[in-house]
């Protein structure tokens, strides 16, 4: 099976599992179009999110903003953090009120 995902206006408004042959006999009457994805982002960049976009421009899905200050990157179109992720083996997340990564603590 295949991913395709619902584009309108440059907004990802639905995803579905199918084959390309669905689409011969599928009646769609909302605005869009369906354009192929895959869970793994191994094409398109990244993997289409509903409410996230897609650049047709670059051919890209972008996935949802994480954060206000979070901008996004042209090469990957992911969007990246002000601060680099740490790259000491440790485990991290974002902490938007102090805008850093704070350490997972093992609990």
């Amino acid at each position: 099976m295949r991913y395709f995902a619902k584009v309108s206006d440059g907004l990802v408004m639905d995803v579905i599992v199918a084959e390309p042959e669905f689409f011969n006999t599928y009646v769609d009457h909302s605005a869009g179009e369906w354009i192929e994805t895959c869970y793994d982002g191994s094409f398109r960049k990244n993997p289409a999110s509903i409410g996230g976009a897609y650049d047709k421009a670059n051919d890209a899905f972008i996935p949802l903003k994480p954060f206000p200050d979070w901008t996004l990157n042209s090469e990957t179109f992911k969007w990246d953090a002000p601060i680099p992720y740490p790259s000491d083996g440790e485990e991290y997340y974002w902490d938007e009120e102090t805008s850093s990564w704070m350490i997972v603590i093992p609990q």
